[in-house]
């Protein structure tokens, strides 16, 4: 099975191909440039680079949330132009446990954070299976949800004690939120190190193949159906609704 792979829901951007599970490519950019300006132009380096024709696609992953709501536009947009015009049906992958699969097989908890300001995080808490055989080799111990940076703390603990393993933490959450997560985590834990920090295109690639493998069909959609997964709303509805109610 060929996908492409497609994950613009934070800072960087990054463009994946996995064939037969083989990482074909991945480019990945972190910059001061708009995901509407680097992905596209990415995406056709990584087809000249590998001489791949979209129709030879079987599938296009996409990083769906939670994140930027910019991002997750831009990063859904170009998935449903590409299955739309090829044809291909689009999975969705939840961006944390596509940042989670980072650490593919650790027998680390894994705590995926994406900064959600005002000491909150998007956050999703992992476990590996190390005898998955034909179930889910990601164990989601807490689906991705916004809380409190103190509250997932606690959780974290909780878990870590009921397990016996130590805590991994990674993405910007983790980096921006360090000194209150010193301040609150007990439990032994470390920190991803930078080139395995933040979202990555083939990690992407590798989550939907394991979604296809083992619950298939279920876990594709087609291009019209995909919606990105923001978990709460944007900043400009938030300072709508509250004009709306001083208007009242």
């Amino acid at each position: 099975m060929k996908i492409l792979a497609i994950d613009s829901s934070g800072m960087p951007a990054s463009v994946a191909v996995l064939e037969d599970g083989l990482l074909r490519a991945e480019y990945t950019v972190h910059y001061q440039r708009t995901h509407s300006q680097t992905l596209l132009p990415m995406m056709d380096e990584v087809r000249n680079m590998l001489g791949l024709e979209l129709e030879s696609v079987d599938a296009v992953a996409v990083a769906g949330g939670p994140g930027s709501f910019t991002g997750l536009r831009i990063g859904c947009a170009t998935a449903k132009g590409i299955g739309l015009a090829i044809g291909r049906p689009l999975i969705n992958v939840p961006t944390l446990e596509g940042m989670a699969c980072n650490f593919y097989g650790t027998d680390c908890i894994v705590a995926a954070m994406m900064d959600a300001r005002r000491n909150q995080v998007f956050a999703g808490i992992y476990a590996f299976r190390s005898d998955a055989e034909d179930a889910d080799p990601l164990e989601v111990l807490m689906d991705q949800t916004p809380i409190d940076v103190k509250e997932l703390c606690g959780r974290l603990d909780a878990l870590a004690a009921e397990r016996g393993r130590r805590v991994l933490l990674m993405g910007d959450g983790a980096v921006s939120y360090r000194s209150l997560i010193e301040e609150n985590l007990t439990a032994a834990h470390w920190y991803a190190p930078a080139h395995l920090n933040e979202q990555k295109a083939g990690s992407v690639a590798m989550r939907a193949m394991d979604l296809v493998t083992v619950y298939g069909e279920e876990k594709m959609e087609s291009a019209a159906e995909h919606r990105p997964v923001y978990l709460r709303v944007s900043q400009a509805e938030r300072v709508r609704a509250q004009k709306a109610e001083g208007n009242e």
